[in-house]
Order: structure tokens, then C-alpha cells, then sequence
């Protein structure tokens, strides 16, 4: 199916962009998350007529992604977990974890934001994850996990 994408999708293209997908994919995803459009004839018209206004609101959403990254780089993400003596975790920090406590700090973020390269962190100390802001901002930081004894 042939769609036209309403906002940058990654590995995929960008604003206005007329591609190709799987029809799974554009019926199940792409189009009822409002990021594609079907590429109709009437449907390339409209988008013709407002391709200014969204290329103002997507240009909008990456400054304002970049003014959250900016206060959002070198912060440190202090966690309370219970441990064991030897400083591994009665379970996980995982990335829900994490988009709380940075809620919590006046940061809206979430979880789906969170990456967490090797998985959730199962040990006391510093870890690093990087929070996706938006597809061309990600902002590394650091997360602190404190063990608490039973």
C-alpha cells in the first residue's frame, strides 16, 4: 500500500514522503497513530495544501524536544531498590521505573521514551540509558540504583 507520511517515521522516511509498506503495517500502525495517510489522489492534493502548516508544527515539536534534551543531558536519576547483601537487585529497574521517577523530578517522559540498551538493570550502582525525546533527539543519562536491605 502506498501511504504519505504525515511526520518523520524511523527507517522509513520523512515528512511527505510518498513509500511503499505492508498493508498490515499502514492499516495497523501507521495510520490510526495519525503518522500516514493513504496515497489517494484527493488525499496528495490536501496534503499539498497543508504541507506548510505541518512542516511548522513537526519543526515546532523538535525544538521543543531539543529544549527538553538540553535541560534533560547530565542529570542523574537516583533509584531505592531493595538488594540483596552482595548488591543485586530483588528484581529489576526497568524502563517504567525510570520514566517514573524522571516524572517526579518535573520531566514529562514515557516509558516508551526509555531505552535501555542492555536490558533492565539488575545490580546496584550507575547505569547509563538514553531517553528518545523525539526521532533525531536522544539524551544519554544517568541512572544511580541504591540498594536497600530486607
Amino acid at each position: 500500500m502506498q501511504i504519505i507520511l504525515l511526520d518523520k517515521v524511523v527507517n522509513l522516511g520523512n515528512l511527505g514522503e510518498i513509500v511503499k509498506v505492508k498493508d498490515g503495517y499502514a492499516r495497523n500502525f501507521l495510520i490510526p497513530t495519525g503518522r500516514a495517510r493513504r496515497a489517494t489522489a484527493a488525499a496528495k492534493e490536501e496534503f499539498e495544501a497543508k504541507r506548510a502548516e505541518l512542516e511548522k508544527i513537526a519543526a515546532a515539536k523538535l525544538a521543543e524536544a531539543q529544549a527538553v534534551g538540553e535541560k534533560l543531558s547530565g542529570i542523574t536519576c537516583k533509584l531505592t531498590q531493595k538488594a540483596g547483601v552482595d548488591g543485586r537487585l530483588f528484581g529489576s529497574v526497568t524502563n517504567a521505573d525510570v520514566a517514573e521517577e524522571l516524572n517526579k523530578l518535573g520531566y514529562k517522559v514515557v516509558k516508551s521514551q526509555v531505552r535501555m540498551p542492555s536490558g533492565p538493570i539488575k545490580t546496584t550502582g550507575d547505569s547509563t540509558v538514553s531517553v528518545a525525546l523525539h526521532t533525531d533527539v536522544t539524551v544519554e543519562i544517568a541512572v544511580a540504583v541504591y540498594g536497600e536491605t530486607a
